[in-house]
Formats: structure tokens, sequence, C-alpha cells
């Protein structure tokens, strides 16, 4: 068995991402398995976005997976999957977006918000 390293995506310090759920139809065509699993997309700063995507690209051209590594809130550090990747260019810089395997047991941000109990119309409040 030929073992290849994952290119390793490293946030260095700050917070952990904001991880979203995807809305995105075309992201669930991404992830292949037994387990079903959710899409979630973050987005964070970057130097240079065309180089971050050209690490992706060259990774998966190889076979090798990519991996997003971020420190959690506890301090302890985490990795996931990223799946695809794409950069864009803004005033303040580079913004580089991965969607990634949503991590197990964690929560995910949604940006559809939830219903109020109160807002229910068949209640009799």
């Amino acid at each position: 068995m030929n073992y290849s390293e994952p290119e390793v995506i490293t946030i260095i310090e700050g917070p952990p991402p904001d991880i979203q759920l995807s809305q995105e139809m075309w992201s669930f065509s991404l992830w292949e398995g037994t387990a079903p699993r959710s899409m979630g997309v973050c987005q964070m700063r970057t130097f240079n976005g065309s180089s971050m995507i050209d690490r992706c690209t060259g990774a998966w051209r190889e076979g090798r997976d990519v991996r997003l590594d971020f420190p959690q809130r506890d301090g302890l550090r985490k990795q996931v999957d990223v799946l695809a990747a794409r950069t864009d260019r803004t005033a303040d810089g580079d913004v580089l977006f991965l969607w990634i395997v949503a991590p197990l047991g964690e929560e995910i941000e949604s940006e559809v918000e939830d219903a109020d109990e109160n807002d229910d119309p068949g209640s009799l409040a």
C-alpha cells in the first residue's frame, strides 16, 4: 500500500473557523460514503488565495487528501477533510472558502434561523 501524506491547511492562531451548514445543492455531490455526513463551509483570510488553491488541486490531482487543521476552543487541535475550495479577492485581501466534511457531534451554524416555539400557527397561546 502506497501511503501519501495529506496536504494540510493549518490555522496557526485565532479562534476556530466559523463552520456554516452548506446550503448549495451541488456541494452534496462531493461526499461519497456509507454514513450520512453534513457538509460545512467556512471562510478565512489568506495571504495568497491562488497559492492555497494550487496546493489543494495539486494534492487532489495526486490522489491525496486535503485537511484543515485548526485550534478548538479547548486548545486542542482538530482536522477535518476538505472536499472543495475556492478563493475570492476583496478590498481587504484574499478570502479562502473551504467545503468540508462537518465534524461529527458538533453544532454547525445554519443560515436558516430556527423557528421560535411561539411561532407555531397551530398553538393556542
